[in-house]
């Protein structure tokens, strides 16, 4: 009786004490790559958010989309990730009391929201931009950015704050847990309003911007000169000037300025980004997304170790977002280059 206990007490310990710790290489190396992940994201989007703000080039459309949307992943790594690691080295049990989980809570779908709109915000910048070129001034674009940045952030918080105003509970003392309301109603609304709503939308916008490219290289012609007679040839008609009769035969003439052939690369360019950029976003949150919509719904039990894999994948979106963008942004590339030769 008094091995069991001893062994009881001391199962007991391991469970519920201060740190879970590790017992495999395994899970030594899955932590040391979360943290890293973490410093990475972190990085990233602050030395995206230092170029925006040391170039002065970089101070308008579509530069300000990309300085929210890095605004909100260095918020994930900054707030939302480094209490994540810690819950999962506690073996996914919350200790740090109930102020600590709601906050905590309210910053996870506050930033995680706002990075996933302003991913759609960017997409229909470049959907408009590519499209609609001619009507979509600097101004407008000014305009429309500026809004899709504010309602992005006012969605983002209605949906991450709305738990604390009673609908759902996020903290469990007894079974010391910290997670998203499992409220369904809430989870139908902030599931569709965080994810599936843009979803639909990036989808969307990326069909458009396929349609239109294709319908371009179909209705892409160019100017020519057909012919009408045989080879050339000198006629003399009796008291009349002699007449030089030029035909040609199977000649094509090209009319296109090196401004065209730039916007062309200038569309691909961002056309590809796009498709990355919206297959990434897609790849690394619809995992999280449809078992957070379905498990309340229908009270299944996912294992937790799926739970965090899905979970840091969703996470690993903020590091990956200014990756893509500024790999097919050569002024970001310049500016990467310039801002470390200074400090040299």
């Amino acid at each position: 009786m008094a091995d069991v206990s001893h062994n009881s007490s001391f199962n007991q310990s391991s469970e519920y004490g201060n740190v879970y710790c590790p017992q495999t290489v395994f899970s030594v190396l899955t932590f040391t790559l979360l943290a890293m992940l973490v410093v990475a994201t972190f990085f990233w989007n602050m030395l995206v958010l230092v170029t925006i703000l040391r170039v002065r080039t970089f101070h308008r459309v579509p530069h300000n989309l990309v300085a929210s949307m890095a605004i909100s992943d260095v918020m994930v790594a900054a707030l939302v990730m480094p209490l994540s690691l810690v819950h999962e080295l506690n073996g996914r049990r919350w200790k740090l009391g109930r102020a600590l989980c709601q906050v905590w809570i309210s910053f996870d779908v506050l930033c995680c929201t706002a990075s996933i709109w302003n991913v759609t915000a960017i997409a229909l910048d470049r959907y408009w931009s590519i499209t609609r070129h001619l009507e979509y001034t600097l101004k407008t674009r000014k305009k429309i950015s500026n809004g899709m940045i504010g309602l992005t952030w006012l969605l983002s918080s209605v949906i991450s704050l709305s738990p604390l105003f009673g609908w759902g509970e996020t903290y469990s003392e007894m079974d010391m847990e910290c997670q998203v309301s499992q409220e369904p109603s809430y989870t139908i609304f902030s599931t569709f309003g965080a994810f599936y709503l843009p979803l639909c939308v990036v989808l969307f916008v990326y069909w458009k911007i396929y349609k239109a490219a294709k319908f371009r290289i179909g209705s892409k012609r160019t100017n020519t000169i057909t012919p009408v007679a045989e080879a050339g040839e000198v006629k003399e008609a009796s008291r009349q000037q002699p007449q030089m009769v030029f035909t040609v035969r199977h000649a094509t003439v090209t009319f296109q300025t090196d401004s065209e052939t730039w916007r062309e690369q200038k569309e691909k360019r961002a056309a590809l980004m796009v498709g990355i950029l919206i297959g990434v976003f897609v790849l690394c949150w619809i995992p999280f997304f449809l078992t957070e919509l379905i498990t309340p719904l229908c009270s299944c039990h996912i294992p937790p170790i799926w739970k965090s894999v899905f979970l840091w994948l969703g996470y690993s979106n903020s590091f990956f977002n200014p990756l893509i963008y500024t790999a097919f942004n050569k002024n970001y590339n310049n500016a990467f280059r310039n801002l470390f030769s200074r400090q040299r």
